[in-house]
């Protein structure tokens, strides 16, 4: 082993650990590891940025913009129908749900899918008297699924179709990966209907607003005869500073049939006003005796706060590239930065009630938000939070939707009948969105999810610094020494199963770009067909099921769920198995030896 080569081993045991531990996002600990191994000449300065260039990069980029357009438009909301007629009926519920997951995903982002279709498959469930633990699973795996049969239909299928390109001069087309993907898909999908789904653990606590028990920590007071509050002619912007230095917080304020949420800052308290205070029933008590209020614990605040004539509840999940993870209320301070309120959070379905400012956020957590009807949407797309509530079909832009399916579809068949290559085809998708208004130009990369892009340029360089410092040869001896006296069949096994132990705990992309020169090289050395190595990479790098971290989805699911870490591999592990068994013959069947 070569200085180089400890080196950068050495880095990437670190980059892994960071990586599994969590504590950092996945996109900086990426850009640490890479400005590393380039402080170590271990990746040339004229190359430290080449990544952002790649062709699966700018790829990946151009699939989430032409994603958004499509749910931007609303074109994909007119599959939102096919759910509610069938909601009462389990098997039917699940079976549509993940179908439809899955075929979205073949064509779009899979986060974006599962977006779009979690707050119908929610609400739908919760209507048929039905947990939505007992869908929200199915519906993540099928949209992971979903995204193994096409070449955009999830980062590592491009990755690997980039990695082959570099490598042979010939990259896989659009539909390469959908007799391999595609039957694993369907055996997936066919376990999980047939029974996997009774493995799903369900509990009582998911998603809806009767999660947040919100009179056990939101109270109404009234503003008494002599209370020190008008007396001394407090404002709103004092009385708040001060419930925050004892650990509360001022939600709202309402005079006579007037509701201010948040209040003006320069607002004055007046006898009679009702003041929203947000805490522990002991710091409220305590500081309602202070100050001469009269403390509420109605039950009918959640019911006042979600029909007022200009204020809304929201319930919101938070997404792994949301600015909210790793942060305290406090240091996000909600009403100034976003103009909403924070009523509550919720984690694995149980919510957090007390010391809420201290409270850090972790992505997959459920959050209960109250503002102005006319700003909250607008507050949750910078949060960069999905939406817990069904958006209502709009029918003004059929015309959008329209142009935005025919943008795209025109995009794939060009594509898929190799016409143009397919960065060429999506860029002049996205150029014709924007043109066409499908994607505002001030909105178009707010479908981009950056964290997995500066992810993809940052691994990509170390990626081809395993090849050029001889690292990977070195990792192919020590796998081959192992496992190089075994069936080819065998040592394929091995590699796909390698690649999904590592994808349930790293970003699926990195994963992909860790193993394809691997797999790669031991094809090459074993006198074998490269390509069905990539393919078993491919199809194990994207499925990631024994835990919430291996992949966005299955962390978005958690808190709506009320998924603990554990649940996962109850229906997660028996799938794989399945994946494994179908997907090795469907290899060695269509991409032979």
């Amino acid at each position: 082993m070569t200085f180089d080569q400890g080196v950068l081993l050495a880095i990437l045991v670190a980059l892994l650990g960071l990586l599994v531990w969590g504590r950092w996002r996945y996109d900086i600990v990426a850009l640490g590891a890479l400005f590393t191994a380039s402080l170590f000449g271990l990746v040339p300065q004229a190359e430290l940025f080449s990544g952002f260039g790649s062709p699966a990069t700018i790829t990946v980029v151009l699939v989430l913009i032409v994603s958004y357009g499509l749910t931007k438009s609303g074109a994909v909301d007119y599959v939102i129908p096919l759910i509610e007629p069938v909601s009462d009926r389990p098997f039917l519920h699940i079976a549509v749900l993940t179908f439809l997951a899955a075929i979205l995903s073949m064509f779009m982002n899979n986060v974006g899918a599962l977006a779009l279709l979690m707050p119908v498959a929610i609400q739908s469930a919760s209507k048929a008297g039905r947990p939505p633990a007992a869908v929200l699973m199915p519906l993540s795996f099928g949209s992971i699924l979903g995204g193994l049969v096409t070449l955009i239909g999830t980062p590592p299928n491009i990755l690997i179709a980039s990695f082959r390109q570099e490598m042979t001069g010939e990259a896989f087309s659009m539909f390469d990966f959908a007799p391999v993907g595609g039957g694993v898909a369907l055996f997936g999908i066919a376990f999980m209907l047939l029974g996997g789904w009774h493995l799903v653990k369900v509990r009582k606590n998911s998603a809806g607003l009767d999660l947040f028990d919100i009179e056990e920590y939101l109270f109404e007071t009234k503003v008494g005869e002599g209370s020190e509050l008008v007396e001394k002619k407090f404002r709103a912007g004092k009385l708040k500073d001060m419930l925050v230095e004892q650990k509360m917080d001022l939600i709202a304020m309402i005079r006579g049939k007037e509701e201010f949420a948040p209040p003006d800052r320069r607002r004055g308290v007046r006898e009679g006003d009702y003041v929203m205070i947000q805490g522990s029933h002991g710091d409220v008590q305590q500081f309602a005796k202070t100050y001469s209020l009269t403390m509420h614990t109605a039950l009918n605040q959640q019911n006042e706060l979600q029909h007022a004539a200009n204020t809304t509840l929201a319930e919101v999940v938070v997404s792994a590239n949301s600015p909210l993870v790793g942060k305290t209320p406090k240091e996000k301070r909600f009403n100034r930065n976003y103009d909403v309120s924070l009523l509550a959070v919720s984690r694995s379905g149980v919510p957090h009630q007390s010391r809420l400012r201290e409270f850090m956020i972790k992505t997959g957590d459920v959050l209960l938000l109250h503002g102005e009807s006319d700003v909250m949407d607008d507050s949750i797309v910078k949060m960069a939070c999905y939406p817990l509530a069904k958006r209502e079909l709009s029918t003004k832009d059929k015309t959008k939707a329209f142009h935005a399916l025919l943008i795209f579809l025109s995009a794939i068949v060009v594509t898929a009948f190799g016409l143009l290559p397919i960065q060429l085809a999506l860029g002049i998708a996205t150029v014709a969105m924007a043109v066409t208004q499908i994607v505002p130009v001030r909105e178009f990369y707010d479908g981009v999810d950056w964290p997995v892009v500066i992810l993809l340029g940052a691994m990509i360089p170390l990626g081809g610094a395993l090849q050029q410092t001889g690292t990977t040869d070195l990792l192919v001896a020590g796998i081959l020494s192992v496992v190089g006296d075994l069936s080819p069949a065998v040592i394929l096994a091995v590699i796909l199963i390698i690649t999904m132990t590592v994808s349930d705990v790293l970003n699926n992309a990195a994963t992909a770009i860790l193993m394809a020169p691997i797999s790669y090289n031991i094809a090459n050395s074993l006198g074998h067909n490269p390509d069905a190595f990539l393919m078993a990479v491919a199809v194990g790098a994207s499925c990631a099921f024994l835990t919430p971290i291996g992949h966005q989805n299955n962390a978005l699911i958690m808190g709506p769920g009320g998924y603990r870490f554990g649940d996962y591999w109850r229906m997660g592990l028996p799938l794989e198995i399945i994946i494994v068994t179908v997907a090795i013959p469907l290899l060695l069947l269509l991409w032979p030896l």
